[in-house]
């Protein structure tokens, strides 16, 4: 696990994202889940809503200084041609970005949520860039967007592999999918939410060790099985919601792919 991965600005609570906010984030990583070379929808917003440039560039910012923002990102994709990425975006995606006096502005729906789309964005791109297509991208992916506290993305990168699978391959896809969507209720500060979950992770999980194996590799779990027992424990003494401190405080859990 890189030490970016380790620094990752979401192992905290999150704020309750507007739907308009949600469906940008939501198109964006269906897009990339589903195609790899579609991983560059997720560039731009991390461009446009990065709040230096935004104070920079209030009026926009001048299409040479976008495409130049992106090549460094794009290059890592294997995309060369930066104008072309956008004209991409621009046809498939118009919400993207308004025109301003001065050059590109955030898409109108994001509002102030600005630099969270670019922030969210941008480390989705950071947990999916390394990965390389193929048969094992779609669980490469479920395993890096965990590690990297994206909660809520990783169970969208697992829903379709656990649709699709049956016996105890459904099982255990499902019980990593319902760690993840626990600690998603845990960014949230919903503990009636993640108890629910955890109590099924434990259910499906204990029953393989915290050890998936599947045809695209087998994940190791079983820490994270032992962090998340340990915080369904813990959560069950709790009286209220009102302090959720001693949940954060152990140490964050993270899966291994091999």
């Amino acid at each position: 696990m890189s030490d970016a991965c380790n620094r990752t600005p979401f192992w905290q609570r999150q704020p309750l994202l507007p739907v308009a906010i949600q469906e940008v984030l939501r198109e964006r990583l269906e897009a990339a889940l589903a195609d790899p070379a579609a991983r560059e929808a997720l560039v731009w917003p991390t461009i446009l809503g990065a709040p230096s440039l935004r104070g920079e560039h209030p009026d926009g910012l001048p299409e040479e200084r976008l495409l130049a923002h992106a090549a460094r990102l794009l290059a890592a994709l294997g995309c060369t041609d930066p104008a072309a990425a956008w004209q991409r975006d621009r046809a498939a995606r118009p919400d993207t970005a308004l025109a301003g006096p001065g050059g590109w502005l955030p898409g109108a729906a994001w509002g102030s949520w600005g630099p969270l789309v670019s922030l969210r964005c941008g480390w989705t791109l950071a947990a999916l860039t390394p990965l390389a297509p193929g048969a094992t991208y779609p669980l490469a992916c479920g395993v890096s967007l965990f590690n990297h506290g994206l909660y809520h993305e990783c169970h969208d990168a697992l829903e379709p592999l656990w649709g699709a699978a049956t016996g105890p391959l459904r099982e255990g896809l499902q019980g990593l999918i319902l760690m993840a969507g626990g600690y998603h209720h845990l960014q949230q500060h919903n503990r009636p939410g993640l108890l629910a979950l955890w109590e099924e992770t434990r259910v499906r999980l204990e029953a393989c060790g915290g050890v998936v194996g599947t045809p695209w590799g087998q994940v190791r779990a079983d820490v994270a099985l032992d962090l998340t027992i340990r915080r369904l424990d813990e959560g069950r003494r709790m009286n209220d919601d009102s302090d959720l401190a001693p949940l954060w405080a152990l140490d964050r859990p993270t899966w291994e792919l091999a």
